[in-house]
């Protein structure tokens, strides 16, 4: 299976452009599902048809579903839910808010996100195409199963002892609602299933993501704010998508001087993100609604392209440590050494290459550490990184 996941802040129209994708695979051919994990759905109103929590065939080649966070927030953690509901009416915490407290935030988006495991590997559809909550931040979440896992391996075995030896005792105070076998093993399952699906998203050979952004001064900061998180986290970026740019034909007047701007951060978006794909969306004449015009706007997006291509293989920015030294990776191929220059300010760090341009937000892992050198070598810029600076009051 081809899994392509489209991701950009709110309102950017990545659910247009998710949908036109969709609908342009199943035309070539494709068993193409596409789905939304968006707590708000908006993906029935952009193809003008009716979808539910389950795949729905809304055309020849084509599915649609909209993933019901709450049925599946209750498939994979109904069980523990139970479990802490007991412990806390016991407490006498019970209250309207409990409900609230026993799913954990971001917890909902991970449990929608699982259905992409589910479906790559029952094998139904050749393309998977998601339509993900806004910003990489849904993304970020998928690192969770990292830190799972570890918990699993050196600290769950020993915490399983633990309570076996305990709930005898337990039980006869009748204060202390233990967790039974069927709650370990719940938890257990789901940090498993969410190790699963990280494999499948982190596979370079088959899934992608896509950055839908609009050229425009906020969104291009968050954009890239989320570009640097996806390639921490290792995902594998192959294409940049610029939705709602004004034509030339836009005229002159009022229109004319929102044209400029465009243009402006347009050539910054390809500078930034060099050297990936840039792919370019006019705004239409018309709402991009239904089949009809889904159909006509991914023609003009993709061209001649076939949109389940890996527009770009490997990572154009990487961070690592070696010998207790934080390092950032550029991509910047075909430069001149001579001509690259470095600033920083805060957490963003400004890289000139001649005539280009490129602005890196800085991830936590690097935030408070000063530049300390760099290096270019066979066409990556190696920054080195010093030690985080203390606080004066510490």
């Amino acid at each position: 299976m081809r899994i392509i996941i489209f991701t950009g802040k709110g309102g950017v129209g990545k659910t247009s452009v998710a949908a036109a994708t969709a609908v342009k695979l199943a035309k070539q051919g494709k068993r193409t599902l596409v789905l939304s994990t968006d707590a708000a759905h908006s993906l029935a109103d952009s193809l003008a048809v009716s979808i539910g929590p389950e795949p729905v065939q809304i055309g020849e080649n084509l599915w649609g579903q909209e993933v019901n966070s709450l049925w599946e927030t209750e498939r994979n953690w109904g069980m523990v839910q139970d479990w802490l509901t007991k412990l806390l009416d016991k407490a006498q915490l019970k209250d309207i808010t409990t409900d609230e407290m026993l799913v954990f935030p971001g917890m909902e988006e991970l449990f929608s996100l699982l259905q992409i495991k589910e479906h790559a590997q029952n094998g139904h559809f050749d393309v998977l195409v998601v339509d993900c909550a806004p910003t990489g931040e849904t993304l970020r979440l998928l690192s969770y199963p990292n830190v799972l896992n570890w918990w699993l391996e050196k600290i769950f075995p020993a915490e399983r002892k633990l309570i076996k030896l305990v709930r005898p005792v337990a039980k006869l105070t009748k204060n202390i609602e233990l967790p039974s076998d069927d709650v370990l093993n719940s938890i257990e399952r789901l940090a498993r299933g969410l190790e699963e699906m990280q494999r499948i998203v982190l596979n370079p050979k088959i899934t992608s993501v896509r950055i839908v952004l609009n050229p425009e001064k906020m969104v291009l900061a968050e954009s890239r704010r989320s570009f640097t998180y996806l390639n921490l986290f290792g995902f594998s970026t192959d294409a940049v998508i610029v939705n709602r740019v004004l034509p030339d034909e836009a005229g002159d007047g009022f229109f004319s001087h929102w044209r400029d701007i465009q243009r402006k951060y347009e050539e910054e978006i390809e500078s930034n993100f060099h050297p990936l794909p840039i792919l370019k969306a006019p705004m239409m004449r018309e709402e991009v609604i239904g089949l009809p015009a889904l159909e006509q706007f991914a023609d003009i997006l993709y061209e001649s392209r076939d949109p389940s291509d890996m527009f770009y293989r490997g990572r154009t920015e990487m961070i690592r440590e070696e010998d207790g030294v934080m390092l950032l990776e550029l991509m910047i191929p075909f430069v001149d050494k001579e001509v690259l220059d470095l600033t920083q300010a805060g957490d963003e760090l400004t890289v000139d290459a001649g005539a280009y341009k490129r602005k890196v937000i800085l991830p936590r892992s690097l935030m408070g550490r000063q530049v300390e050198g760099a290096r270019y070598v066979e066409d990556r810029l190696i920054i080195r990184f010093g030690k985080r600076k203390r606080s004066e009051d510490q």
